[in-house]
């Protein structure tokens, strides 16, 4: 049977600047695997583990065409495995287990059997469950009773319960076999003809001549509000791709306190820490320091039993002259809720949020 802490633990949410998807590690290979629309324009993205870490991990292969892509980290983040010895094939009615963080959640695995083993969708087959799949989950493995990996989870049908499809391992075997191209780890693009490794952006294959798209090959940029949010992190020490969460939203942890920043109504940016529970007893001393605005231009507030730190910018002064005034003020943000989360716990006795990280 399968060790599930041991499948787990190989299991990692990817995030980027688009959103949040799943993938897997391969000891053998040592690589990570996920979809390549995960993925699609990055070429650095960070692995978060069930602790939470984030690590950076470069996007070093990609295939469209069977929507796999390959990642490689520049240290060893991972021990546990995805068992993925032999390509194993299974049969319809076969019980399946999918692995991931759909919407983004903390990881969760669902149990289904498979519909069909060979389901013929736009001129490929792919393997037909009923196990629940959701965004979030594409990239992550789908395996048998024993917990070896029999595919790849990669799509559902929208407004379809009990459909998911996930791609057969007999196709990733072909791909990690093109590994041995790249031993630089470069970003590179698999030819759809040939089959060969592209390394430079063209819009033709230099060993086919094969039509390439060359938008495989361009990184996404964030427009003057992302430099913006991205610059004041940078200037923490922190390197922005491990923040990254979403389109125009970012999430990390200062010291213990969880940051996250994000645009409201296409006209206010909001950072913002969920801090502290609320005390059980003496709550009035507590209320009248938060309604007291100690710590302009920041705010205080409480909302579902929290404690919050906040700070928000219209998004025009972000053009301003004030721009320099306003990214200060975003980074003292930052680290003025791994202070304040403290305080709350020695001055008023309010326990630290399960946001919390351990330090």
């Amino acid at each position: 049977m399968m060790n599930q802490q041991e499948l787990k633990d190989a299991v990692f949410k990817i995030n980027t600047a688009t959103g949040s998807g799943t993938g897997f590690y391969l000891k053998n290979y040592d690589v990570f695997v996920t979809n390549h629309h995960v993925v699609d324009g990055n070429h650095l993205v960070s692995l978060e583990n069930q602790q939470q870490e984030r690590h950076l991990a470069k996007v070093v292969f990609v295939n469209p065409d069977v929507d796999i892509a390959l990642l490689k980290t520049d240290t060893k983040i991972c021990h546990a495995e995805i068992p993925f010895n032999e390509v194993l094939e299974v049969q319809s009615r076969d019980k399946v287990w999918v692995l991931g963080f759909p919407f983004g959640m903390p990881f969760t695995v669902t149990e289904g059997i498979v519909s069909n083993n060979k389901q013929l969708l736009e001129g490929k087959h792919y393997i037909q469950t009923d196990a629940a799949v959701n965004p979030g989950n594409s990239g992550g493995p789908v395996v048998d009773a024993n917990g070896n990996l029999v595919g790849i989870t990669n799509a559902k049908f929208n407004n379809a319960d009990n459909v998911g499809f996930a791609i057969p391992a007999q196709v990733l075997r072909e791909e990690l076999n093109t590994l041995a191209k790249n031993p630089n780890n470069q970003f590179s693009v698999k030819c759809h003809s040939c089959k060969n490794l592209i390394f430079e952006k063209t819009e033709y294959c230099p060993n086919c001549g094969a039509n390439v798209d060359v938008k495989q090959f361009e990184e996404r940029k964030g427009d003057y509000f992302v430099a913006f949010v991205e610059s004041a992190i940078q200037e923490m020490g922190i390197n922005p791709v491990l923040t990254r969460s979403g389109t125009d939203f970012w999430e990390f942890h200062s010291g213990s306190s969880l940051v996250r920043i994000f645009v409201y109504n296409q006209s206010f940016m909001y950072a913002t820490s969920p801090m502290n529970e609320m005390p059980t007893e003496n709550i009035e001393p507590l209320l009248n320091y938060v309604l007291s605005n100690p710590v302009e231009p920041y705010q205080l507030g409480i909302y579902n039993n929290q404690i919050f730190l906040s700070y928000r910018i219209r998004m025009t002064d972000i053009t301003s002259s004030k721009q320099g005034v306003l990214k200060s003020l975003l980074t003292n943000l930052i680290l003025k809720a791994d202070e304040m989360d403290d305080f709350f716990v020695q001055q008023y006795g309010c326990p630290k949020t399960n946001f919390a990280r351990q330090v």
